[in-house]
């Protein structure tokens, strides 16, 4: 094996010169004072030293010869001891400049020590990797560029590298290629499989193509892979179902087709799980028993129904914008801990069960633009038993527009700051409490427009905030048009004509 010893010699043009020489053992103290009595072949310029392979010593030379050395060990904490073997005879000046550099070497602070007597090495492996990975890549910047810094000559690629972090093995553990202003493309190498030690996998938004390299799962140490906002194609890997550390998973808005691994929604330390943005197709796997806490695949073609089985962990879950059906009762009831759902622009049918009203974590529902009808609970009172309370109040927003709900407005969304209820059967009186919401400002969104409404309890002179946005237009009563700010899509019509709202009513009441 190749070692290094750091020696100072004093040469002509008083230089510090590092020498090297080959030896199977540890460097130690009899190194230092055996290297001088080799019958060496050297020359000073660049430090080249050649020795033969078995070099035969000659006596150890008295203190009284023309050789004597002076051992100096330093100790780091993560490094074998550094050996410096200084000779004696020297001029007067060179001496004193020798004696300069030895105290700064002994007083100066750790940090400068170990850039003076260290030159540490990247894993092989791992730099071959960085090597490929920096090939395949490309600048989208022609002002700046990300891999600037990735001088594979540097001593210590770990500490110069841009994106590069290491273990104090010299490992590579996290790597994050690219910035919000240094976007990348190219693609990823099967090469990246060597980063064996690597823990986190992230790429800046780019346009970065082809497909997922499924031999990202040979790296079972990782725990999270985000790679979000690019241009990757193909299927989702079903060899990630061998990364059993994985906690993060970030694959949204990119070009991902196929269904989602069975396997995946298995993962044992899987939390996060976001594909959204995709074109993935197919059901949800029937097991989701990963503990999920943030499930986001919206925006792709998922159909069929909800899984029947849905971690109780999930405190985020979106599938809005897929083209899935049937009833919402299939699990939802068992998440307590949610604390956002959104479940819009699907085709989801029949009555919204009652727990997600009572919900106290819940602080966003998001129904919109589905095919769900019956009416909305009330709001239990102190007497009755309740099955949860509701804990709406500041950022809160309900959006169940675009539905079939029908009945009378309960006050089971009092306090929510930003409710939609437009687009549905809803009929009867506004109840009070959502003008005294809407007047003092801490419902800042009401929109009821196209129901049946029959009036609500605004007085007149009645002064709201500039805040709060109200539309009641086309509903069966004559609305407040100068406290109303409607959206462009409520239409001109302030009323219903009187025919819909009479047939409305007697359909319903005989109904």
């Amino acid at each position: 094996m190749l070692f290094q010893l750091h020696s100072c010699l004093l040469h002509p043009f008083l230089l510090l010169t590092p020498l090297q020489f080959y030896d199977p053992s540890p460097i130690s103290l009899s190194h230092c004072f055996s290297f001088f009595q080799f019958p060496l072949l050297y020359h000073i310029n660049r430090t080249k030293i050649q020795t033969p392979n078995q070099p035969k010593l000659i006596p150890k030379l008295p203190k009284s010869s023309a050789l004597s050395f002076s051992p100096t060990i330093t100790h780091s904490s993560t490094s074998s001891p550094k050996l410096f073997c200084f000779h004696k005879h020297a001029r007067t000046v060179g001496m004193a400049t020798f004696v300069v550099l030895i105290l700064l070497l002994l007083f100066s602070p750790p940090s400068v020590q170990s850039q003076l007597l260290q030159n540490p090495k990247i894993n092989p492996l791992d730099l071959k990797a960085l090597l490929s990975i920096k090939n395949t890549l490309t600048e989208l910047s022609s002002s700046n560029s990300f891999f600037s810094t990735w001088n594979f000559t540097a001593p210590n690629p770990c500490s110069s590298f841009s994106g590069v972090t290491c273990s104090n093995i010299n490992r590579v553990t996290i790597l994050s290629l690219g910035t919000d202003t240094l976007p990348l493309a190219g693609s990823l190498p099967r090469s990246i499989s060597q980063l064996t030690e690597l823990t986190q996998l992230i790429l800046s938004p780019g346009i970065v193509t082809g497909s997922i390299p499924p031999q990202l799962a040979q790296l079972t140490k990782l725990r999270v892979i985000s790679l979000p906002n690019n241009r990757f194609t193909g299927s989702i890997p079903s060899t990630f179902s061998s990364l059993t550390n994985l906690h993060t998973l970030d694959l949204s808005h990119n070009q991902l087709t196929g269904s989602i691994p069975p396997s995946l929604t298995e993962l044992p330390q899987l939390r996060i799980l976001i594909l959204a943005s995709n074109s993935v197709t197919g059901s949800l796997p029937e097991n989701v028993s990963s503990p999920l806490i943030h499930l986001d695949l919206k925006n792709n073609q998922l159909t069929g129904p909800l899984p029947t089985s849905i971690p109780s962990s999930l405190r985020y879950l979106s599938l809005s914008q897929n083209r899935m059906w049937g009833p919402l009762t299939n699990g939802l009831e068992s998440l307590s801990e949610l604390v956002f759902l959104d479940l819009s622009m699907n085709q989801f049918f029949g009555p919204i069960p009652a727990q997600l009203f009572f919900r106290p974590t819940l602080s966003s529902l998001l129904l919109q633009r589905n095919n769900l009808s019956g009416g909305l609970p009330q709001r239990p009172n102190d007497k009755e038993p309740s099955i949860g309370s509701s804990s709406y109040g500041q950022g809160s927003i309900v959006d169940l527009s675009h539905n079939s709900l029908s009945g009378e407005l309960s006050t089971v969304f009092d306090g929510v700051e930003s409710l939609f209820l437009n687009n549905n059967r809803l009929m009867g009186r506004v109840p009070e409490e959502y003008v005294k919401g809407v007047c003092r400002g801490s419902t800042r969104t009401l929109y009821l427009q196209h129901n049946y409404f029959t009036g609500i309890p605004l007085e007149e002179g009645t002064v709201m905030p500039d805040t709060v946005s109200l539309c009641l237009s086309y509903n069966c009563m004559e609305p407040p048009a100068t406290l109303m700010t409607c959206p462009a899509s409520a239409g001109d019509q302030l009323s219903r004509p009187a025919a819909q709202c009479s047939v409305f009513n007697i359909g319903t009441y005989r109904g």
